[in-house]
């Protein structure tokens, strides 16, 4: 807590440094200077204050909206100062003043229609395409921007200590900081071009960059006649999102080339609403018929929680369309219960259980899906949320052998070059995120996910379609 909140501290500081010195350019007023240095004192005094009590008397109630509304000026402050880096960088490279008017003009527009579009969000709608497109714009600005803040704000460092020497030294110094060298700003804006790129080309061809991804995983007490067992898993279609049918058509027909002896999907069919899928029935109906079946359980987005509904019966509604559409495109939905797989003479328990993560919905019953199964029997569990893994199924007395998740989408960015290195921000959220992990014997596999939601596009991480193949010996990853 207090390593937080020092953080927030500096942040805010140097947040404020910069204002102060932006706004010193503009006003020359020593009074209006010191009363702005008043306020913004207050507004940091009051940020701190109200997240280091809990005291919840009306007294200080004054404080806490000062806070909030501190809270919002400074997240102000700070998109004018990213915009203003990233002018300054601009700036030092191309100096046209017709190019300036326009770089501003197009910075300006961008930032008008993001805010239009998040005051248009509707709770009782939930995703749509335009919030997709408003989210894809926000990171396509926002992400190249904040590089160019950081790389030009540890040029300022570099600037103040050059000063600050030549100030010991008895050096005389005509301005408190040099100009802005400019390859440093070159620099700058190559490094942010990289991001840039990358983004409008995952909005663009990323999203529909099927790949194929297949996986050992070696059992010693897999039964003989499983041994070369293929499984075919894909996850979290989130049908609501797609907007190309040649594509989703592609994908389907890379499935139905993966010689499998059975398919299963381990939840998200929609973002919210049932109808969001059936443009695609007929499609995901070309998935061809596996010898050892179609399963399926439920995700997190399939319960519709993340929109308000008008009624509860609605909402009951949605999510009992939502159970048929996995019917509806020949896919066993597995509620809490678990099945066998026979082949010859030998078995497995094929376990399906609903939604449980740790920060979202906990509707899974391991308990209940698994009851009347040995510990010594051999079991695949399909569970949605990888994070049900460490919370709760390596815990369980049972032993499950595999578990096949989806949900994290590898976060739809990161970079990975197979088997030599795999990064996204989703792993400081999940310990397992993508791909194979093991445990004292013990698998996970978590798909990256076959669609895309909220940032229309895929960076690093694309799609996939997993083929898992169950081999007998001694355990590797």
């Amino acid at each position: 807590m207090a390593l937080r909140l020092t953080l927030l501290f500096l942040l805010l500081l140097i947040i404020e440094i910069y204002a102060f010195q932006s706004i010193k350019m503009v006003v020359k007023n020593k009074w209006i200077m010191a009363i702005y240095l008043l306020i913004s004192v207050a507004m940091l005094l009051s940020v701190f204050y109200n997240r280091n009590t809990t005291n919840s008397n009306f007294s200080i109630h004054w404080i806490v909206v000062l806070s909030k509304i501190s809270g919002f000026l400074y997240f102000i402050k700070a998109i004018f100062l990213i915009e203003n880096a990233s002018y300054s960088a601009v700036k030092v490279v191309n100096s046209n003043k017709t190019f300036l008017s326009i770089y501003l003009f197009i910075s300006i527009t961008v930032i008008l229609f993001i805010v239009y579009q998040f005051t248009k969000f509707d709770r009782s709608v939930g995703q749509t395409k335009m919030t997709m497109i408003t989210l894809g714009l926000l990171l396509l600005v926002l992400i190249p921007k904040l590089i160019l803040t950081l790389v030009l704000f540890f040029e300022d460092i570099c600037r103040i200590l050059s000063v600050s020497i030549s100030k010991i030294s008895g050096k005389s110094s005509d301005s408190f900081l040099p100009e802005r060298r400019k390859f440093v700003s070159q620099i700058a804006l190559g490094l942010a071009a990289i991001p840039f790129s990358s983004l409008i080309y995952g909005m663009t061809f990323g999203k529909y960059n099927y790949k194929v991804i297949k996986q050992q995983i070696f059992f010693p007490d897999l039964p003989d006649a499983f041994d070369g067992f293929k499984i075919t898993q894909i996850s979290d279609v989130h049908s609501g999102s797609f907007d190309n049918p040649e594509k989703i058509n592609y994908a389907i027909d890379l499935i139905n080339e993966q010689e499998a002896d059975m398919i299963l999907f381990t939840g998200d069919i929609v973002n919210t609403h049932a109808k969001e899928m059936l443009p695609w029935i007929d499609t995901f109906n070309r998935i061809k018929k596996y010898q050892y079946g179609k399963y399926s359980i439920l995700g997190n987005h399939d319960y519709g929680e993340y929109v308000d509904w008008k009624t509860e019966k609605d909402k009951e509604a949605n999510f009992k369309a939502i159970k048929g559409l996995y019917g509806k495109i020949g896919f066993n939905l597995m509620l809490n219960e678990h099945t066998y797989i026979q082949k010859g003479s030998d078995k497995i328990a094929l376990v399906g259980v609903e939604n449980w993560g740790v920060k979202f919905k906990k509707a899974g019953d391991l308990n209940k899906a698994s009851e009347g199964l040995t510990k010594e029997e051999f079991k695949i569990l399909m569970s949605h949320d990888p994070s049900h893994w460490d919370a709760e199924v390596n815990k369980h007395p049972k032993d499950f052998h595999l578990m096949l998740s989806g949900h994290t989408h590898g976060l739809q960015f990161g970079i990975e070059i197979p088997g030599f290195f795999k990064w996204s921000p989703a792993q400081y959220v999940y310990e397992q995120w993508a791909g194979l992990y093991e445990k004292a014997g013990k698998f996970i596999y978590v798909n990256r996910g076959f669609g895309f939601h909220a940032y229309p596009g895929r960076v690093g991480i694309m799609p996939e379609i997993s083929v898992i193949e169950l081999k007998k010996g001694k355990s590797l990853v």
